[in-house]
């Protein structure tokens, strides 16, 4: 008889997925909520900063959803990892962002195939909160470094408490690079 059990499958966590490059000096990490009006005008920033910055600046997306007042905001972040699990964090991230005033299950399948997800059960794995413990994960970890609200920033591990425009976010980004150029300098 045919043994029919799913083989586990291993899920690539949110604080494993990047964009930028790979050796960049500066780490920008963000807790954020895709329904926050908030977090999607961060995330436009965050979008020219990655573009002024392409070789000094990778980025990483950690879930932070408010469920409290924001009812499709868990299952948009399990949607985004549901993406990852393709490679196609990004591109699901984006229109999450874009789409923030639509986020139903239906509209969160839609988005999917959008964004090139081909996973015929990615519904299912909704309805089946197939994600969740990696959404919850992120929420977790960001409750224990402080986070409280969103949009959360850490600029190479450091709270980031300055203003959200681009000005401000480059000078901050600017400064990461210059100090972690002079501790090398020193120790040499």
């Amino acid at each position: 008889m045919a043994n029919n059990r799913s083989k586990l499958v291993e899920i690539i966590p949110p604080q494993n997925i990047w964009v930028g490059n790979e050796k960049a000096k500066v780490k920008l990490v963000m807790y954020g909520d895709y329904e926050s009006e908030t977090c999607e005008k961060a995330n436009v920033v965050v979008n020219k900063l990655l573009q002024h910055f392409p070789d000094q600046v990778k980025f990483n997306f950690r879930h932070f959803p408010l469920t409290r007042i924001h009812q499709h905001s868990h299952k948009a972040a399990e949607a985004a990892v549901g993406a990852a699990q393709e490679g196609k964090f990004w591109p699901m991230h984006n229109l999450l962002f874009a789409n923030r005033r639509n986020l139903g299950t239906t509209s969160l399948k839609l988005y999917a195939k959008e964004a090139g997800v081909m996973n015929k059960k990615f519904l299912v794995e909704m309805m089946d909160s197939v994600y969740g413990w990696q959404v919850r994960n992120d929420l977790l970890q960001g409750v224990e470094i402080g986070v409280r609200d969103v949009p959360t920033f850490y600029i190479n591990d450091v709270l980031y408490t300055g203003r959200i425009t681009l000005p401000e976010m480059s000078r901050a980004i600017e400064e990461a690079l210059v100090s972690k150029k002079k501790v090398p300098a020193q120790r040499a």
